[in-house]
């Protein structure tokens, strides 16, 4: 029975996974910077936190690092902690820094120091790209981060491909653009999309109010997305991945899907507030996800409407 030790298992993509290596019969301890005080709502939800085992680790502190992985010996990690939300980390950067970069850093480095192999998997972002100008991202395209967030995910990104070139660590980075499901809390837009029209169908609330719904993205299913990750995992060799749908939609697509779904006409009820745009933004993501196709076997069976309507199928 191999172990998997995964971090920031309380969030969307943590539960997923833990759940998929579960169903393949793995040992799973997932972490949190406080265990005993979590609520791991989502594992809930997903009927498997009695199914895990739980730790308590501080990602930015190596001692707290190297005890937990000396207490699972993990075959496998999956490092999905971190500030995971772009608009915060401009209110939050040295935090969403020091959570995503030097977390990172102290997992490869206990890996270093363990001598064992161990393979890890990081989560890196499609905001690492920037602004592309209409062109679609592959694992060659540079960087040109334009957030605290995408700041910290692209230092995270080059640190890993160090370590696997320079110490031989099994280490890969997954790029990932946008992914949703009913976990997503709702800080991130979907989610607050989803909520919104399901409570103004209700009659609960009077209007919804959005920064910029001109931005598109490549919107996926994040149970599909898991996957990929783990797929990383099971390779000869260790490599980064670019992990998308391949179709890129604007923001307002996503909300008159949403709206379509309970029956509404979404331009009777959003408002657009100034106030609620970035300081920066991209224009535009896409993304050529034809070396997962290849290599990984892994395409995506969701697009964007199938996202908007699973999500409002699933709101309470």
């Amino acid at each position: 029975m191999r172990t998997a030790l995964v971090t920031g298992v309380s969030g969307q993509d943590g539960a997923y996974l833990a759940k998929l290596l579960l169903e393949k019969g793995y040992k799973v301890c997932g972490t949190s910077r406080d265990a005993q005080m979590a609520t791991f709502r989502n594992l809930e939800r997903l009927k498997i936190r009695e199914d895990l085992r739980l730790e308590s680790v501080a990602l930015n502190d190596f001692r707290s690092v190297i005890q937990v992985l000396f207490k699972t010996q993990p075959d496998e990690i999956y490092n999905l902690a971190g500030q995971s939300s772009v608009g915060l980390s401009f209110e939050q950067p040295v935090e969403t820094q020091d959570s995503i970069y030097l977390g990172t850093l102290n997992l490869l480095e206990a890996i270093r120091f363990m001598g064992k192999e161990i393979k890890l998997y990081n989560a890196s972002s499609s905001e690492c790209f920037g602004d592309l100008k209409n062109e679609a991202a592959t694992e060659d395209s540079p960087f040109r981060p334009r957030s605290p967030y995408a700041v910290a995910k692209a230092a995270a990104f080059w640190q890993v491909a160090n370590y696997r070139e320079a110490y031989k660590i099994f280490a890969c980075s997954g790029i990932l653009f946008n992914h949703e499901s009913p976990l997503r809390p709702e800080r991130f837009v979907t989610k607050k999309i989803v909520s919104a029209a399901r409570r103004i169908a209700r009659g609960e609330l009077r209007e919804l109010r959005l920064g910029n719904i001109d931005v598109y993205r490549d919107w996926g299913w994040a149970p599909e997305y898991v996957h990929a990750m783990y797929l990383m995992l099971q390779q000869e060799n260790p490599d980064d991945y670019v992990i998308a749908t391949g179709s890129s939609r604007p923001l307002r697509d996503f909300v008159a899907a949403a709206f379509r779904h309970v029956g509404l006409d979404w331009e009777e009820y959003v408002v657009i507030d100034q106030s609620l745009f970035r300081p920066t933004d991209l224009n535009i993501g896409r993304a050529n996800a034809s070396k997962a196709a290849s290599r990984l076997g892994w395409q995506a069976g969701y697009q964007m409407e199938d996202v908007a309507r699973m999500m409002v199928e699933a709101e309470e």
